[in-house]
């Protein structure tokens, strides 16, 4: 019977088949099932691991998570939105034998990853095709990461299907999984073409314009050419930048709430310098590769937060609106981590009811002003697609100064970041800024460089579901998923939400039938 053996922990230099011949002697193989870097004594980083072992005569078989079909006689599911949540409820729906047409705005990839370059190189906008648009989602244009802090029964799902599509075998065991931009785009063309080998239909370049109901229950939806789809079941997809699709929702009658988020800026440090920070003597060994961070701090006066988001090792800032009112700044690696630059998300929380009351809009407008001025500010230093940015040391001390040199495809403008906020959200930011220094001595320095607008790390808005059907609490038929809805915040949390919805639908269908007749 094959042995689970944990906490293994092994220096830089030492061998793990080695010290498994001297912890289980005769083994005749081996599986990892994690694997993670221990750097908190930074002058004795580490790996640890957990691994299962096998004897003579056992054979090492990858378990697959298969899952069975179902009877289903109703009008196709449809999905709006093509990001992780609505391609992971597709895939689930499908495997399940449960028709599904997926309807997304933006263009598939190909196509999409062309129109987003001339973006960041001539600041040539496409509204339905962009960062936040398109196959794949805004998850596309990321560091592909797929590290949550949920806990749900699908993660080894996700994990199992992205490796079945071409991602690197190792997120199924490492503990900061990535699959890197590069190759998520790679993955995810594949995994289209196995949801089409399944039945599903998938359209593209396909803008719903109306979400069609009938006393309070989904009737289908109506596409931008006109054209009507019949359905009793739509999976809402569409991600935290549909701001059109949230105000038609509301004009229908469906219960909205205003939710609690986070705004700031994404700083970038070279990488080399993040290295030496956690690393130190051990920066440059290439088997630690670029160093990561996460960092937070609670103002216990305020009870509000600041923390480091979307952590991109060796990646670069990326420029991301979608409407072009506004500029936006995310992050994304390559799976191979080598830009020379580190760059994360310093966002404060925003508390909604304590800022906003009872105005369920009132973030996005918030929002929708911070990115405003930032533009403001890109336009005002002579820019265009640039996004702009301010020395750390500079917002520290309020004044202006040059930009330095930055990993953004679409460059960066001199601007008055720090003159971007209230005071309140200053000062909380400059605590945390000082502790994160503290955690991490050297963080703040002279090569640290702010961009702005980090706006979208969560959705202001959420689009309230029953606990149990996960339906909408005003329209059935209606599942709000994924981080449109309000209800993941990452790759992996939006594609587990994704198949929980889609589990929902089988259940639902399923269940016994209540028939009347009259007497």
């Amino acid at each position: 019977m094959s042995r689970t053996l944990r906490n293994i922990k092994l220096g830089l230099d030492q061998s793990l088949e080695e010290h498994l011949a001297w912890l289980a002697p005769g083994y005749a193989d081996f599986r990892i099932l994690r694997q993670s870097v221990d750097a908190r004594q930074r002058h004795s980083p580490h790996f640890v691991y957990s691994v299962e072992v096998f004897d003579k005569g056992e054979k090492v078989e990858r378990a697959r998570i298969n899952v069975d079909k179902v009877k289903f006689s109703d009008k196709p599911v449809v999905i709006i939105g093509a990001g992780p949540a609505g391609l992971f409820a597709a895939l689930r729906l499908g495997e399940r034998g449960i028709p599904c047409i997926l309807l997304e705005q933006g263009s598939e990839t190909a196509k999409r990853v062309i129109t987003i370059g001339r973006f960041w190189r001539y600041g040539e906008l496409n509204p339905r095709n962009n960062v936040g648009f398109g196959e794949g989602g805004a998850g596309l244009f990321s560091d592909g990461k797929l590290i949550t802090r949920i806990k749900s029964e699908h993660i080894p799902y996700v994990m199992q299907r992205l490796v079945q599509f071409g991602a690197p075998a190792e997120i199924e065991f490492i503990a900061n999984p990535h699959v890197g931009s590069d190759r998520i785009r790679r993955v995810i063309p594949k995994m289209r073409e196995h949801l089409r080998a399944l039945g599903c239909e998938i359209r593209f370049d396909t803008k719903v314009s109306e979400i069609l109901t009938q006393n309070r229950a989904i009737t289908g939806v109506k596409v931008e050419s006109g054209e009507t789809i019949a359905c009793e079941r739509i999976i809402l997809a569409c991600g935290h930048s549909a701001e059109d699709m949230f105000t038609h929702l509301q004009e229908i009658g469906v219960t909205l709430e205003g939710k609690s988020f986070a705004v700031g800026l994404r700083i970038e440090h070279p990488q080399a310098w993040i290295n030496k920070i956690q690393f130190r003597e051990h920066s440059e060994n290439p088997k630690l590769g670029a160093a990561n961070y996460r960092l937070a701090f609670h103002d216990k006066q305020q009870d509000l937060g600041v923390y480091s988001f979307c952590m991109c090792p060796g990646g670069y800032v990326l420029s991301c609106t979608t409407d072009g009112k506004g500029v936006v700044s995310n992050g994304m690696s390559n799976y191979n981590r080598n830009s020379g630059f580190a760059n994360a998300a310093l966002v404060v929380s925003v508390d909604f009811e304590k800022s906003f009351g009872k105005d369920v809009f009132g973030g996005l407008r918030y929002r929708q002003e911070l990115e405003a001025a930032g533009l403001e500010q890109v336009l005002r230093a002579g820019g265009k697609k640039e996004l702009p940015a301010q020395r750390l040391v500079d917002f520290l001390e309020e004044k202006d100064g040059a930009a330095l040199e930055t990993s953004s495809p679409s460059g960066v403008v001199p601007a008055r970041l720090d003159k971007l906020f209230g005071q309140d959200f200053k000062s909380l930011f400059i605590k945390g800024l000082k502790d994160f220094d503290k955690n991490m001595h050297g963080f703040i320095n002279e090569s640290a460089l702010l961009h702005g607008v980090e706006s979208r790390t969560s959705c202001p808005i959420r689009i309230t579901r029953d606990d149990h059907s996960l339906q909408s609490l005003s329209h059935r038929g209606l599942y709000p998923t994924g981080e449109g809805a309000g209800y993941a915040g990452g790759i992996t949390s939006a594609a587990c939400d994704g198949i929980r919805v889609a589990e929902a639908i089988v259940a639902e269908a399923s269940a016994p039938k209540v028939q009347y007749s009259r007497q």
